[in-house]
């Protein structure tokens, strides 16, 4: 997209009045918004510049009023955009096609926590950090956790398979999920999956819907698995001269036997790009790059001998520093830290945002090629992410180029980054998922056959092709 298409007008939605009066009768009028101001919002998500405001947007209050929104739809072959929190960085819930931008906000109640079965149910508009805070009062854990807990909805998560820092150890969105509630776009409402830990009750459609990005159905209903909450937990930060050398260390620290909570890197300008938005100076913030090393359990003891392997490993690979944070406020200051950075990074200026993947031990290559491959095409990448699990953020920043330059240059080296990233053994998103603003790119990562089998799916679920349409494939 230019930046001419970036800042056009929003022109007046095309909708018609009386398909607009027909979604009033549904949802209720003071839930069905045309005004441009809000279009503009629902046009948007956190994914680079992007504009594609809806025709209308309608917040539907049930599992039967998006069954009915989604059956009109169809009837008229209009485009509903699901959207949770909107802070997605794949354009999964931009409205590239205008129509129906159908927001959850309104399905936001945790239905239920059930303490002796380690389960709850949620509506798809609860909040992943509200909800993680209700269920740990129970003594529970609902590990995934995205750095925008506080604002995107467990709909979202589900949406994309988000994962975050603890995915190392934890796992993501797609190992906590028993079975759902969805609506079809036809509008038939199905439920998958059940309140069991074993199940192998034909095809396993929960699982297909998970990460299927809003274009197969609308969630509206999750039966959540839980965990114990942890009792205890500690933080190293590590200082490293290199990226490399932080990377490099990462491995060793799980061939010594040990599996951390989290274990997130950060480049140099990563840290200096949050001290400034935060106005705070962080450890070692001079350091070529540092790596946060999250360890937990219920025994404090076996915290204490894990740490202590651990910085035994980081010293014998060039660690500069190592620092121990225990009590409650050190951990959310070094949380902070990591938390702060994305929103740090893409203030600088314009950017693209990369989620590469690779296997762990990996990891030194692919930063190294990353580094190579942005110096070769003359533009800027800042690279964080969860080290444990060979997730790379890489941020490919416009910086002072001009708009020709940082067109020319950036598909290129985009394409290279990828090229890179899966002949070392990975992928293309880790958890962004792939949405609009990556689907140009699928093909280097996924073959044809596989191609035409998830255009297929999607064919069976939506014939028509009114949901989510433009995103994947």
């Amino acid at each position: 997209m230019t930046m001419s298409q970036m800042n056009s007008p929003v022109t007046p939605g095309t909708l018609g009045a009386e398909l607009v009066r027909r979604l009033v009768q549904i949802a209720g009028a003071e839930h069905v918004v045309t005004d441009e101001e809000s279009r503009r919002i629902y046009g948007r998500d956190e994914t680079e510049d992007f504009l594609f405001p809806p025709d209308v947007v309608v917040k539907p209050g049930s599992a039967a009023e998006i069954a009915a929104i989604l059956c009109l739809a169809s009837d008229h072959g209009i485009p509903v955009t699901p959207r949770g929190g909107g802070t997605g960085l794949s354009g999964g819930a931009l409205p590239v096609h205008g129509g129906i931008s159908l927001s959850m906000e309104r399905l936001n109640r945790i239905l239920s926590i059930d303490a002796r079965n380690c389960q709850a149910a949620a509506e798809p508009g609860v909040t992943t950090q509200r909800f993680q805070e209700e269920v740990e009062q129970r003594g529970l854990f609902y590990p995934p956790d995205p750095s925008s807990r506080g604002t995107c909805h467990l709909g979202g998560n589900l949406a994309e398979c988000a994962g975050g820092p603890r995915a190392v150890k934890y796992g993501v969105t797609r190992d906590y999920v028993l079975g759902l509630e969805a609506v079809l776009p036809s509008g038939e409402i199905i439920h998958t999956g059940a309140p069991v830990l074993k199940n192998a009750t034909g095809y396993n459609l929960t699982q297909l819907l998970i990460g299927s990005e809003g274009t197969l159905a609308v969630i509206t209903r999750i039966q959540f698995r839980l965990i114990p909450l942890p009792r205890f937990r500690k933080v190293l930060l590590v200082a490293f001269d290199t990226l490399e050398a932080a990377a490099t260390a990462v491995a060793a620290v799980f061939e010594r036997g040990i599996t951390p909570s989290a274990m997130e890197f950060m480049e140099r300008s990563a840290v200096k790009a949050a001290e400034e938005r935060q106005g705070k100076h962080f450890p070692n913030g001079d350091a070529g790059a540092q790596l946060l090393v999250e360890v937990d359990g219920n025994y404090e003891e076996t915290l204490t001998e894990d740490i202590g392997a651990i910085g035994e490993v980081v010293e014998a690979h060039g660690a500069l520093d190592v620092l121990l944070a225990e009590d409650r406020q050190k951990v959310a200051d070094v949380w902070a830290l990591r938390r702060g950075i994305g929103e740090a990074v893409k203030s600088i200026s314009a950017y693209k945002e990369e989620d590469t993947v690779v296997p762990r031990a990996s990891l030194p290559d692919l930063v190294r090629g990353v580094k190579e491959i942005t110096a070769r095409h003359g533009i800027t990448a800042i690279c964080y992410g969860h080290a444990g699990d060979g997730n790379v953020h890489v941020n490919i920043l416009k910086g002072t180029l001009s708009d020709e330059a940082w067109t020319a240059r950036l598909d290129d080296a985009v394409q290279e980054i990828f090229r890179l990233t899966v002949s070392l053994g990975g992928t293309i998103s880790g958890e962004h998922g792939i949405g609009y603003s990556q689907r140009r790119y699928l093909p280097i990562a996924v073959g044809e056959t596989e191609r035409r089998l998830m255009r297929e799916i999607k064919g069976v679920f939506d014939p028509r092709g009114i949901l989510n349409p433009g995103k994947i494939i």
